[in-house]
């Protein structure tokens, strides 16, 4: 039994890697920075430790006698006006737990990235030694996490990095959730015309925890899953749900102005667009992504995409996030 350190382990994501540690029998301590997510992360089994990615004396204080470090937490948003705030945690606030993590003498830092770091700019099949253009993008996220994975190659710690794609699953209620209850609900009102590869939750858990028990080091993993245009996404959903399906992908060139017209009312009105021009980039984009070298070393898993869209619609029925359970 080792003593750990996560962030992020109230997301998606985090949830689902601290869940996993806790099955290997781990003692884990979480990173929280409320009452509500203490009380939420002792239910979950973690040790709640008040401290914050701006705070560098906090994860010092939370890495102190932690063989690991698991950072999972990260500022997603697409919204340009969270830039600021999405550098501080995604760039500074990952060197202030790096440097946190050396000072405690922590043996491995695990770094949950994503696929953004190569960004929308690569158009081959990602494998790892495709070179990462997040660095050039204009989209904040992608340019974000490539420098803040960045700072973890050249910290000089013993590490490990991990480049989810499209992550879903049961668990999920910000992410591809939102456009299955709006598939379920009727209310979607358009498929963007791009492509992803959905990743299974559960499955990125049991890889970073494998990975790190094995004592590889020094190495990235990109975790990619079952390949599907958005449009077939939105019509399975629609399949399980028993609802209409969608026919047509909206034409990029629409959902450009309507991404572009949607950031200037919210400069008038102060309120998050429902799509940005990052989130057009993004959704009008074909990813593909080769997970073999972490289904060769990990026995990582692909998760088939009905199967997966069926455990997380089952799960957000649970939830009463939408009346019925999958067909």
């Amino acid at each position: 039994m080792a003593e750990v350190l996560i962030t992020g382990a109230s997301g998606f994501v985090g949830g689902h890697v601290l869940r996993e540690l806790l099955a290997h029998g781990h003692a884990v301590r979480a990173l929280s920075r409320s009452a509500a997510s203490d009380a939420a992360l002792a239910a979950a089994g973690a040790v709640p430790v008040r401290g914050s990615l701006a705070d560098a004396e906090s994860l010092l204080a939370a890495a102190r006698g932690a063989q690991a470090v698991f950072h999972c937490a990260a500022n997603t948003s697409a919204w340009i006006r969270d830039k600021a705030e999405q550098d501080d945690t995604n760039i500074a606030g990952t060197g202030r737990l790096l440097r946190a993590a050396e000072a405690a003498g922590v043996g491995c830092f695990v770094h949950t990235s994503s696929v953004s770091a190569y960004s929308h700019l690569v158009h081959d099949t990602l494998r790892e030694d495709v070179p990462q253009r997040g660095g050039d993008s204009r989209v904040n996220y992608e340019r974000s996490k490539f420098l803040g994975e960045r700072a973890v190659r050249e910290s000089g710690l013993p590490h490990l990095i991990f480049n989810p794609s499209h992550v879903l699953g049961p668990g999920d209620r910000n992410n591809w959730a939102r456009l299955i209850k709006m598939v379920h609900d009727g209310t979607l009102p358009g498929v963007p015309p791009g492509s992803g590869a959905f990743a299974d939750v559960r499955e990125i858990a049991k890889a970073q925890v494998r990975a790190w028990q094995s004592g590889i080091r020094g190495e990235s993993f990109l975790l990619g899953g079952a390949h599907a245009s958005f449009l077939q996404f939105a019509q399975l959903a629609a399949e399980l749900s028993g609802r209409p399906a969608p026919t047509r992908a909206m034409p990029a060139a629409l959902l450009w102005c309507v991404g572009h017209a949607s950031e200037a009312l919210s400069r008038v009105t102060g309120r998050m667009p429902q799509i940005t021009p990052a989130a057009v980039a993004l959704t009008c984009h074909h990813l593909r992504v080769d997970s073999g070298k972490a289904i060769r070393l990990l026995g990582y898993r692909e998760t088939p995409l009905r199967a997966l869209m069926a455990d997380t619609m089952a799960w957000m029925a649970d939830e009463g996030m939408i009346r019925s359970r999958p067909r």
